[in-house]
């Protein structure tokens, strides 16, 4: 049995809201607090407190867990929380936010006493509602017995990457991870609108390369997304992914490397977005492929 925690969560979008579930199961009090505050209400009845502002959400929390939108969000949220977080708190902070954001963000926790953890997330919509999230973390040893259990509740796995969480090591592997994510998400949406144009059915495609070095899982569950019209409710958004695209690209730029895949895939993703598919799952972007709207 974990010891039991107050743990303040900020940001219940697809991730955090499933977050907050498995703290919750787990044994632990918690409070959450989205801007909106509508997609926070139906934590309520997993007998989750709702929390009007971020600095009521962590108040008297041991543990703050952040999963916003990006790097600059989780920043201005957390200094609407500043006055009422307490020196020693730890912060989980598992948004994908980018190298630069990250320091930006640890220097905040320095400057008010928290015991900063980098801890960005691997996994989906699914993973996450089962507590099957694998945890990418970095920070001080001394201080991991007091993030373990919130750790515990939302992952299968926890890979720690450093014992600074400022030094970003752990964002760093995320971006890589995501970097193939979306290309592969890409690559996907394309070959099936290009079988589509040729009238080739995807099907023939995924029996050529069945029990071969190309077959690829997350292949076929992508596609079948797609082929069955099953892009809502996401289980990770075009708009986010759009948004870790060019996290991406920026991390390649300011590291001397030229990422051409990741670039189209913004781009890709961006289109998908502005054709109305924001909100449905990262396989949308197959119909950035097409003029316009289908």
């Amino acid at each position: 049995m974990t010891d039991h925690l107050s743990v303040s969560v900020l940001g219940t979008g697809i991730m955090g809201a499933a977050m907050a579930r498995s703290i919750a199961r787990a044994g632990h009090t918690v409070r959450v607090w989205n801007r909106t505050r509508a997609k926070a209400e139906p934590l309520a009845a997993d007998r989750v407190h709702v929390a009007a502002a971020p600095a009521e959400a962590v108040e008297g929390a041991d543990v703050v867990l952040t999963m916003l939108y990006d790097g600059p969000t989780t920043l201005e949220v957390m200094r609407e929380a500043a006055p009422a977080l307490r020196a020693g708190t730890a912060w989980v902070q598992s948004t994908t936010a980018g190298i630069e954001a990250v320091a930006e963000l640890a220097a905040f926790a320095h400057a008010h006493g928290l015991a900063f953890f980098d801890a960005p997330v691997l996994g989906t919509r699914q993973p996450a509602e089962a507590g099957q999230l694998t945890v990418l973390a970095a920070g001080p040893p001394a201080s991991r017995a007091a993030v373990r259990p919130v750790l515990d509740a939302v992952g299968a796995r926890i890979v720690w990457t450093g014992e600074d969480g400022g030094e970003g090591t752990a964002t760093r592997l995320k971006l890589v991870a995501n970097s193939w994510v979306i290309a592969a998400t890409a690559a996907t949406g394309e070959v099936l609108a290009l079988a589509q144009s040729l009238g080739v059915d995807p099907n023939t495609f995924f029996e050529l390369i069945e029990g071969g070095p190309l077959d690829m899982g997350y292949l076929k569950a992508k596609a079948a997304l797609i082929l069955d019209e099953r892009l809502t409710p996401a289980q990770f958004a075009v708009a986010t992914a759009a948004k870790d695209a060019r996290l991406i690209v920026e991390a390649g730029r300011g590291n001397g490397v030229r990422l051409d895949v990741a670039a189209a895939s913004a781009e890709r993703l961006e289109r998908a977005a502005a054709q109305g598919h924001g909100d449905e799952d990262m396989a949308a972007a197959y119909f950035a492929s097409f003029d316009g709207a289908p």
